[in-house]
């Protein structure tokens, strides 16, 4: 502005701005912090975090997922550590707390990298360049796996439960976790692909974990419409009906003028008979179930209750689409187009009392693509603890199945990558070196972590690591059970290929973003005056 003139006003009255260093610094330590508060939750040895939401609940959970989804973020570049843990949950259902952990790691570095003056830009394209290498070593390490080697998907599983709540339990529940995959998993152009939406989980308080039990059905929170329809059918055949049970009314507004009582009569007597044909209908397709996805007719119910047919009515599209993979069946809108060929199979269609509710129970079937897990727990806390133990085993089991690629767990593919990332840093010129070593530095921060966790010198395991592995050790890892350094093969610590890539691809592209940016432009208006 020079001498004389105007003020010029470019940004409204109330919006603040940070630029340069202060800006970045200001943003690295915003993201470094929501990575520290889940740091101390990696590993077997990981402690457990408490959170209480804005309306009360409580949840205590060590998964980075759950914690990044429930505290309240208000920085920007902290919500982008957020936004590691979902791309990671979304992607791989795993690995959350290693993302966000090594996101804050490489921000770390970087922050150094700035005092020694080196440009964001040099850095960001540093870190690219060290991303690039580290997927493609992680590449050439991994080990392949296929659909018969289920010790190999019971370890990877078992696995993913190693931090949780329940990992006295993992054994039986990555059976379960496995076994509900493979089940669900089909062929496609050579290639095998999981639709984790045809697991069917219900979960219901009581009992034990390891109660926790795969049903080859499905299980519904519904009971049959009447008390007195059979609670027990077996060899069941079963119509799947979309539409409903009832009597439609018309599209447009009607009235029927009835002078006579005989004619009132004649006009139930029709509709009784409409409501009786639906069920002869079902009786002639064989079926002796009728699961519903609309609502039955009180009548009709009366009818079906004497007919000796177990019927359930206003079943949800997606369970009602699950049941007829499970069962073979196909879903029809009418009694009237169904036919015996689309009727589903199973062994037994039963009702159990569960915790004071009455629950179907669809088993026995043959060869179903739908299964259901039924969860169980001694508290709530742990029954959703189980729950989220074993969303993870599912995930890692189903992109271990669909990649076919494994890495040895640990903190083993981390000193690996390290140590291939420093050697190559010394072949590449210029500044970007600098920011290569970094990376490397940064990788590592799984195994420190994993030993500080275990209540072991994290320094005293990482030069142990990196002397095994110079010495051809490649498996070698932290045993934070045991002590000190294994081969975690032998111990089974086994994860996919595709949760390394997800992890370093999550950090890598938050970590640039941060260092990036060297402005921060709020803007939050201009207070209003009070009236």
């Amino acid at each position: 502005m020079g001498m004389g003139q105007t003020p010029l006003f470019i940004l409204r009255k109330g919006t603040t701005r940070e630029r340069g260093k202060e800006a970045k610094l200001d943003n690295i330590f915003a993201a470094r912090a929501v990575a520290d508060a889940v740091r101390s939750t990696l590993g077997p040895r990981g402690m457990d975090k408490m959170l209480v939401t804005s309306t009360g609940d409580v949840i205590i959970t060590n998964d980075g997922a759950t914690i990044a989804a429930d505290i309240d973020v208000q920085h920007p570049a902290a919500r982008m550590m957020v936004e590691v843990a979902k791309a990671m949950d979304q992607e791989c259902g795993d690995g959350t707390t290693t993302a966000m952990v090594l996101a804050g790691e490489l921000l770390k570095k970087a922050e150094d990298l700035l005092e020694l003056d080196l440009h964001p830009t040099v850095i960001s394209r540093g870190y690219m360049i060290s991303a690039a290498r580290a997927l493609q070593r992680a590449s050439e390490i991994s080990i392949p796996v296929h659909f018969e080697d289920v010790e190999m998907l019971r370890k990877v599983a078992m696995t993913a439960m190693m931090s949780k709540a329940v990992s006295g339990f993992r054994e039986h529940l990555a059976d379960v976790a496995v076994a509900a995959v493979r089940t669900v998993a089909e062929r496609r152009n050579g290639k095998t692909r999981v639709d984790l939406g045809n697991i069917h989980v219900v979960k219901r308080q009581g009992g034990s974990a390891v109660d926790t039990e795969i049903i080859r059905g499905m299980v519904l929170d519904r009971p049959p419409t009447l008390m007195s329809m059979p609670r027990k059918v077996e060899k069941a055949r079963i119509a799947l009906l979309s539409g409903a049970l009832e009597i439609k009314k018309t599209e447009v507004q009607a009235s029927i003028e009835i002078n006579d009582p005989s004619q009132l009569h004649a006009f139930l007597d029709a509709e009784e008979d409409m409501l009786r044909k639906m069920v002869a209908q079902i009786k002639q397709s064989g079926a002796n179930v009728v699961i519903c996805g609309k609502g039955i007719d009180e009548l009709e119910q009366h009818f079906l209750a004497k007919e000796g047919l177990m019927a359930l009515q206003k079943v949800s599209e997606q369970d009602l689409e699950k049941v007829a993979k499970a069962t073979g069946g196909n879903i029809v809108d009418r009694p009237a187009d169904l036919e015996e060929a689309d009727l589903g199979v199973c062994d037994e269609v039963e009702v159990q009392r569960i915790e004071g509710e009455d629950m179907t129970f669809i088993t026995g079937c043959k060869n179903p693509t739908a299964v259901s897990l039924f969860i169980r727990g001694g508290s709530e806390h742990v029954l959703e603890e189980a729950d989220r133990s074993l969303d993870d085993a599912l995930n890692v089991t189903a992109v271990t199945l669909e990649d076919g690629k494994i890495v040895i767990g640990g903190g083993a593919t981390a000193v690996e990558l390290a140590m291939d990332l420093r050697e190559f840093a010394n072949s590449v010129g210029g500044r970007e070196q600098l920011a290569i070593a970094a990376y490397a530095d940064a990788l590592e921060v799984v195994p420190k972590a994993l030993a500080e966790n275990a209540g072991m010198d994290p320094m005293d395991i990482l030069i142990e690591l990196r002397r095994r592995h110079r010495a051809g050790a490649r498996n070698e890892g932290v045993a934070v059970l045991h002590g000190g350094t294994a081969d975690m093969s032998e111990l089974g610590v086994i994860e996919p290929l595709r949760l390394v890539r997800q992890e370093i691809n999550s950090a890598t592209d938050a970590a640039i973003m941060v260092v990036r940016i060297d402005d921060i432009i709020s803007s939050r208006g201009e207070e209003k005056k009070e009236k």
